[in-house]
């Protein structure tokens, strides 16, 4: 999906050698409605289109359980910096940068359909990646998308509410802790629904996070700990953590503690009565 000449010619003709029958798209909106339709191996999508930009194509793809697991590889140029984030951004599968090379393309095109093919033999039914500023508002966007699909793969209402309660505890310490209130900082979020359970990693780009809730110069205390909080500027409470332990069943951060991995399963079907 291109409006560029250049760039559209290029990739039907290394697509071409690499097999496939290249349908070739200049907007996004007839675009979307194709893909939908026919459901073809792999998108390659330009990043800015006359009728709209590659966020919405992403977010119509990647939010629908019928197209979800379609590759999207984004094209663009190295100036257009993904870090630019201003709201919540469902995100492509990967990016190529022009100039790019039959063979970078066709490298580009191998990983995303051999990451496609290991999902499907895991069972994964669908996966999303979301970036967005750092400030509440959009963490809040974040969490009514998963809310929403959540409540679409079947989780209860009372565990998507813990799920979702999860998630804003630990993406407002990513907020806090990891970008110190740096809107411009960008966090990422990749949500995974498997047969058995919902996998959501949040990553920030800080030096990391102590997930022990209590800060080193309150020495336990927790008043104390208030104290400091508010002498930093941060939220009253700093036990989020031990909250979203609570309400999922297993976070775990990586050993920097800029990446937090939360797990929620579905609860056990009913079998029928005999």
């Amino acid at each position: 999906i291109t409006k560029e000449p250049e760039t559209g010619t290029l990739l039907v003709e290394h697509l071409e050698r690499l097999g496939f029958e290249p349908a070739w798209f200049r907007e996004g909106a007839p675009a979307l409605a194709w893909v939908q339709q026919n459901l073809p191996q792999l998108v390659l999508l330009d990043w800015t289109l006359p009728d709209t930009n590659s966020s919405p194509i992403c977010e119509g793809l990647k939010l629908e359980l019928s197209t979800n697991l379609i590759p999207i590889l984004l094209v663009s140029v190295e100036t257009q910096h993904e870090d630019n984030v201003h709201g919540l951004e469902v995100g492509a599968d990967y990016r190529l940068t022009r100039p790019f090379t039959g063979e970078q393309l066709g490298q580009a095109v191998h990983t995303v359909l051999s990451r496609r093919q290991h999902l499907q033999k895991t069972g994964t039914r669908g996966e999303v990646h979301f970036r967005f500023p750092s400030d509440l508002s959009s963490l809040e966007e974040l969490n009514q998308r998963i809310a929403a699909l959540s409540r679409l793969s079947g989780l209860p209402a009372p565990q998507v509410q813990q799920l979702t309660t999860a998630v804003r505890e630990v993406g407002m310490n990513a907020i806090e802790w990891g970008h110190r209130h740096q809107v411009e900082r960008v966090v990422t979020a990749t949500y995974r629904i498997d047969q058995k359970k919902i996998t959501i990693t949040l990553r920030d780009t800080g030096p990391g996070f102590d997930p022990n809730p209590w800060l080193p110069a309150a020495g336990g205390d927790p008043l104390r700990h208030l104290t400091v909080r508010q002498t930093l500027g941060l939220r009253e409470g700093g036990l989020g953590i031990g909250l979203a332990r609570n309400m999922v069943d297993d976070l775990q951060y990586n050993d920097i503690g800029n990446e937090v991995r939360l797990v929620k399963f579905f609860p056990p079907r009913e079998e029928p009565e005999a």
